[in-house]
């Protein structure tokens, strides 16, 4: 009797394995995530034979560490370099994870332009476009030089023989779902490939002292596809947002060893690639009605860069019995929660009306910051009062009504000045922060509750 392949169930979500299927994973406790597939042969690694050579470096002192060792490589790309927290890190694995057609190869074959003028050699690999494709994209971005070759392959022994003959200084792999490891008998996609995959990907990475992007595509939901212990591998996760119907691309960082986490870099999409936004603020309120009734004004930080928002809110007789609330480009629960803060503490009737509210531009804030603007947006929309086109608005607000300080104040008074505002509502605790030397010819309106910032705006 032929002898059956001993199979292992996968958690798609955190890679956990089990000898056999289980309803709940135990380990992030996540519903139907265990797939079946094939076990891995006991004579490969874990991280596969592939990958360069072995380090022999010996242990060090932290007194002997040199800072120094980390450089980066500059882009040249001043919003991804913002991302990346100032460059590229040799050796660094860096994964970037968006929708499909939302830009990625666009973004990094931009990348490869970039550094290739710097006289480093990039080998691009793809596993899902021919390379006359990759030519025509190539075309519309620029000229290139011959500092940048292709090579369409999946297999990854292949490819890692590739890379031992040409030795790049940098590798594009475009995408890591459709990469297979002849040591893995299941097929690409799977999670046991992708996890092999990138485990030989992180050795080629850190044995050749090398940086590799690789892209990942998303589910549904807006993760990377594949099981989560592939972000975990990985030393920068980067995700490309934006809707592919519009101009804008924003690019966030969600996991970065060698930097922050709070950047984010805007694009814009055009015949010849992506173009940097240097100033996301202008990019962001273009197009705001001058005289409009639920629009305001509202400043929020992403790391140390200020960017100015516009949040829109619509306020109607409700013809449900219960009214509804929706929230786009915010978080819904804190919607909720500041509409039932300006009832009661605003003294502000909404519990026969529904309450939409939109942050323009498609982009998503959640930080505390923007209350106030949602606040007042409702309430300019609900008393049909305009409120200044020229005031911007920022602060957290509590339960009890009252207007909570932000970081930053200064900052965000600056980017205010600098776009033209000439009134700024913001809360009365920020006001020790600020230089009082500093000379400003911006009008600061302090406010300590819900109370007063409805008054100033009325």
């Amino acid at each position: 009797m032929a002898k059956t392949k001993k199979t292992i169930f996968f958690c798609q979500n955190c890679g956990y394995e089990s000898a056999k299927w289980m309803g709940q994973c135990p380990v992030c406790h996540e519903w139907n995530t265990f797939a079946e597939e094939p076990a891995a042969p006991k004579g490969s690694s874990r991280a596969g034979k592939a990958g360069g050579q072995r380090s022999a470096a010996l242990p060090k002192r932290l007194s002997e560490i040199d800072l120094d060792e980390n450089n980066r490589i500059l882009t040249g790309m001043k919003e991804l370099d913002r991302v990346l927290g100032g460059g590229i890190v040799e050796g660094s694995l860096i994964l970037i994870g968006g929708d499909p057609g939302i830009g990625k190869s666009t973004l990094l074959l931009q990348v490869c332009r970039r550094l290739t003028e710097q006289g480093i050699s990039v080998l691009y690999v793809s596993g899902e476009e021919s390379q006359r494709q990759i030519k025509m994209r190539a075309n519309r971005i620029g000229e290139f030089n011959d500092k940048l070759q292709l090579y369409c392959e999946t297999d990854l022994e292949e490819i890692n023989n590739v890379i031992e003959r040409l030795r790049p200084q940098a590798l594009i792999v475009d995408s890591i779902q459709t990469m297979y490891n002849e040591n893995v008998s299941s097929s690409p996609g799977s999670v046991s490939q992708v996890r092999e995959s990138t485990g030989v990907l992180l050795k080629i990475a850190k044995g050749m002292q090398i940086p590799v992007f690789i892209v990942g595509h998303v589910t549904k939901e807006g993760n990377v596809a594949g099981p989560r212990v592939l972000e975990h591998m990985v030393d920068t996760v980067l995700y490309f947002e934006g809707d592919r119907h519009a101009s804008y691309r924003i690019l966030r960082a969600v996991k970065n060893r060698f930097g922050s986490t709070n950047e984010i870099g805007v694009f814009e999409m055009r015949n010849d690639g992506l173009k940097e936004i240097e100033n996301p603020s202008e990019f962001m309120l273009d197009g705001r009605p001058a005289d409009a009734s639920g629009s305001v004004a509202a400043c929020s930080m992403e790391g140390t860069r200020p960017i100015m928002i516009e949040i829109q809110s619509l306020v109607c007789h409700t013809n449900y019995s219960f009214p509804r609330r929706t929230a786009n480009g915010t978080d819904f629960n804190r919607v909720n929660l500041l509409v039932a803060v300006l009832e009661r503490r605003g003294r502000i009737r909404l519990s026969e009306q529904d309450v939409y509210v939109n942050i323009t531009g498609g982009v998503r804030m959640t930080e505390p910051a923007v209350d106030l603007g949602i606040l007042l947006a409702i309430v300019s929309a609900a008393k049909d009062v305009n409120i200044d086109s020229r005031t911007v608005v920022f602060g957290e607000v509590g339960l009890s009504g009252e207007v909570r300080p932000v970081n930053m104040a200064a900052q965000r008074i600056g980017e205010a000045e600098k776009l033209g505002f000439e009134k700024v509502i913001l809360p009365a605790g920020c006001m020790k922060s600020l230089d009082r030397n500093r000379k400003t010819k911006i009008e600061l309106i302090p406010v300590s509750n819900v109370r007063e910032a409805i008054e100033a705006i009325l």
